[in-house]
């Protein structure tokens, strides 16, 4: 060993042993912060399903593979950090001597080309990376980026250590091969060769390169360590752990979509008939309350911002952004740990829990945080301003771009519910609707006795659960489709073509009520528990002595179906529930309604959220409407699972949209830029907000919005009457 060695070797175990000692510090600090946060057992069900999510999801890239070059470039990144971090370690025999290698595999040809193959592509990869990211920049002209609101540097530091652990990868091999130490042959390596042609025959320039790539990595370990909230790299370590624990790793995509998470308190489903909100936690009040996978959700932000070029409400100047929104509980929650950590906290009833002399010697800074409000203005020092947290819509795609499967729809609305249950702070335009829920069990406040109106004309006799037994469908109808005109023209156009095939099915009637949809979302977990078991028992009754195979429900509603289909087996409701587009897309397809008059004019089609995203129903509603205009549909650029969100869900129907442009009005003038002269809806949300926003624009005479299965029954019954123009719905 020469002197070199002895510097260069010197050099590699002292700032090795200073990186390894921070960063075991900085994983305790982010294991503790984590546990901090409330129980969440049924995380640690079915682990063989969730390993294989896990490696399919992170081997396969099954999320980021959706961005094309995006998802290529990284798992190419992604890869060369894993395999080529054996290189890193080889680096540690080259500091000691300049033939050095890795142990057994190190001499093996095979791992030689592996190992080049990879540093090359990741080199590629790294590359295109930080083009996009530069591309990208916050700062450019034309508009807000996806990176708007990460931080920076954050990232150009993560990407050049990258390129320039991979450069001296090489550098180290082409040393190597200038001075003829190097084992592999040059058809395995022609880079490290190449670099080696143009490399002097220095003999302590392999030792130097070695010693140069470890103080590079271990400079990145060091700064890592002193930054526990820079998800930019820490992800990288825990998005395994985070992709485990996803709610539902059986999904497909987006385990946070769907049913919301039920209202727990110390990891248990509350029960409001003996809830004491004394006692029991009634949604998220401090950071701590939020699930201890809900804390590893907030350390695991990549900061990529996929999340927020999808959401509807900052797309329109809202001020939401779903990944400044987890930035900032992340934040928050590393802000307040000392706090936390040291005993501090309030308790349910707003005592402090720890004594003076536990907080005396806390930094004034983690006490300053203690005392910030989770929800509240910039006046009052809130975390989360209450207008980022009634922006949301509850749409999920930021869910279903988030690569490392974080729930934000679910912590959202654990936010609101307790804003509505304890605080009562809300917007007041939707107390309305929840008072209409308690009295009249339908957001609008019709008289429950005009439910079957929607009946009266019909050419048919609807049948009534109770009145007939033999029928094979229920037809829940909702309340949109039981009392808004435009809703009501879709609920006879689907029973009439059930009525058409023979389809033999029944209503509730009077004895249908709310969903609860709207009270959920908007976080009055107490309303929709009310109506929910109200329906069931009522279901449960409609359908006694049935298995829940037939216990079938068809929904023209998707809000209504994925509540019903997703929700009610949290309240005892099993039952096998199909939006209609389903149902006929299956008559179609059996020959049981057969289209007779191709409907002209071109068609578009808009996918609702909670048909799509968060049922992953998109060729249903497509066929439908493929055989009833007997050509292809005219899509819009953002459809399928990248569907924009007409500004409905979320409970945001009953409120007013008063911060930047309305999110109906963006999705209309991208329908209208098609050039269809209908746009098909399969949801009364979406046929609203569309409506009017088409209306808006004062295209009424031009576009038509429709149901999907309007559009049917035009086909299969042209001489079907149509009524006149839609009018507007109950309630504005």
């Amino acid at each position: 060993m020469g002197s070199v060695q002895i510097v260069t070797t010197i050099l590699a175990a002292a700032i090795t042993a200073v990186a390894v000692w921070l960063a075991v510090r900085a994983v305790l600090k982010m294991v503790a912060v984590i546990r901090l946060g409330q129980p969440a057992p049924e995380r640690f069900t079915d682990k063989v399903t969730r390993a294989r999510t896990m490696l399919v999801e992170t081997a396969g890239h099954t999320r980021m593979f959706k961005w094309g070059v995006v998802g290529a470039a990284h798992w190419f990144v992604m890869v060369g950090f894993i395999v080529l971090s054996l290189l890193v370690l080889e680096a540690y025999f080259e500091v000691v001597t300049t033939d050095g290698g890795l142990p057994i595999i190190g001499h093996w040809t095979i791992f030689g080309l592996v190992t080049e193959i990879i540093g090359v592509l990741g080199l590629v990869g790294i590359l295109v990376l930080m083009a996009i990211r530069l591309r990208n920049r916050p700062t450019r002209p034309g508009g807000r980026s996806r990176f708007t609101g990460s931080t920076m540097w954050q990232g150009y530091f993560v990407e050049w250590i990258v390129l320039l652990v991979l450069i001296f990868g090489f550098v180290i091999r082409g040393f190597k091969v200038a001075t003829d130490h190097f084992e592999f042959p040059f058809w395995a390596t022609p880079v490290s060769h190449a670099v080696g042609a143009v490399l002097p025959d220095w003999a302590d320039g392999v030792s130097v390169a070695a010693a140069i790539k470890i103080i590079i990595s271990m400079t990145w370990l060091i700064v890592i360590s002193l930054n526990v909230t820079m998800g930019v790299a820490w992800h990288r370590f825990l998005a395994f752990p985070n992709i485990f624990f996803k709610r539902e790793p059986a999904k497909p995509a987006g385990s946070g979509l769907g049913a919301l998470r039920p209202m727990t308190s110390q990891g248990k489903p509350l029960d409001f008939e003996e809830a004491d909100p004394e006692k029991d936690q009634f949604g998220v009040a401090h950071v701590e309350q939020f699930s201890w996978k809900g804390l590893l959700d907030f350390s695991t932000c990549t900061e990529c911002g996929r999340c927020q070029s999808q959401c509807p409400a900052w797309n329109t100047g809202k001020p939401l952004s779903p990944k400044l929104l987890v930035l900032s509980l992340r934040d928050h929650a590393y802000a307040k740990a000392p706090y936390l950590l040291a005993g501090g906290g309030k308790d349910l009833t707003g005592e402090e829990k720890a004594t003076q002399a536990q907080l005396a010697h806390l930094d004034v800074l983690a006490l300053a945080e203690a005392d910030k409000p989770l929800i509240g203005t910039a006046e009052e020092g809130g975390v989360i301003d209450p207008d980022v947290l009634w922006s949301c819509t509850t749409c999920g795609a930021c869910v279903e771009q988030c690569p490392v499967d974080i729930e934000h729809v679910d912590h959202i609305v654990d936010m609101r519910r307790y804003q509505v249950l304890i605080e009562s702070s809300f917007p007041s335009e939707a107390g309305v609707m929840l008072r209409n829920l308690e009295n009249k069990g339908n957001p609008w406040g019709a008289p429950q006795n005009t439910r079957e109106d929607w009946t009266k004309g019909l050419d048919f006799e609807v049948p009534r659960v109770g009145e007939v037994d033999d029928f094979e469908y229920l037809f829940w109808v909702g309340c949109a489709g039981a009392f808004e005109d435009r809703a009501k023209k879709t609920t006879r156009a689907v029973a009439t073509l059930l009525n058409e095939a023979g389809v033999k099915f029944a209503i509730l009637g009077e004895g249908e009520t709310c969903s609860g949809d709207p009270a959920r979302r908007i976080g009055n977990e107490f309303v929709f528990q009310m109506l929910a078991q109200q329906n069931v028992e009522t279901l449960n009754e409609a359908f006694e002595g049935r298995d829940k195979a037939k216990r079938k429900i068809v929904a023209t509603c998707p809000h209504c179906f994925n509540t019903l289909g997703n929700e009610y087996g949290q309240l005892g409701g099993e039952f096998e529930v199909v939006h209609h587009t389903q149902l006929l897309a299956h008559l179609v397809a059996t020959g049981k309604l057969t289209p007779v008059q191709p409907v002209d004019g071109g068609v578009t089609y808009h996918d609702p959220c909670y048909l799509g995203r968060h049922n992953r129903i998109f060729a249903a509603p497509r066929e439908v409407l493929g055989d009833a205009i007997a050509g292809d549909l005219t899509e819009m650029p953002r459809n399928s699972e990248r569907s924009f969100c007409c500004g409905a869900g979320g409970a945001r129907m009953w409120m007013e949209e008063k911060i930047g442009k309305r999110i109906n009005v963006d999705r209309v003038e991208e329908a209208m830029a098609t050039g269809a002269k209908t746009v098909a809806v399969g949801c009364p949300f979406c046929s609203t907000m569309l409506n009017d926003g088409v209306n808006g624009k004062g295209a009424g005479e031009e576009v038509e919005v429709i149901d999907v299965a309007s559009v049917l029954l035009r086909s299969v019954k042209p001489e079907q009457p149509q009524g006149g123009k839609e009018t507007a719905p109950i309630g504005g």
